[in-house]
């Protein structure tokens, strides 16, 4: 299964991703008092989306479903069932950020 590699050591950054035939940037954020990742999302210089908490397994953009946003779902989950939170600790650990292929009835 695919995943989006976070390098927590280079935090707060950005970087380019192709999704949904697009290119997406991300901004990653790391709130240290309360131990939570945030992303921004642009596409095409268009801020989509600002300071989107990561949650685990809860898609990243559910309630911003439009065609400017990647199609794919983004999860953050555990596949070895060890942790159900995201924090400093389990992100890039046990929990990854997950792609999975979006609704093609559309």
């Amino acid at each position: 299964m695919e995943y989006i590699e976070i390098e927590k050591g280079l935090i707060p950054y950005r970087f380019e991703i192709s999704l949904s035939d697009a290119v997406f940037t991300f901004e990653i954020q790391y709130n240290s008092d309360f131990d939570f990742f945030t992303v921004d999302l642009e596409r095409d210089g268009e801020l989509l989306a600002t300071g989107v908490k990561l949650v685990y397994g809860v898609p990243l953009f559910t309630d911003c479903k439009d065609d400017r946003f990647p199609q794919e779902e983004l999860i953050p989950f555990d596949l070895s069932s060890t942790t159900q939170e995201v924090t400093w600790t389990t992100l890039e650990e046990t929990v990854f950020l997950y792609v999975l292929e979006g609704d093609s009835d559309e």
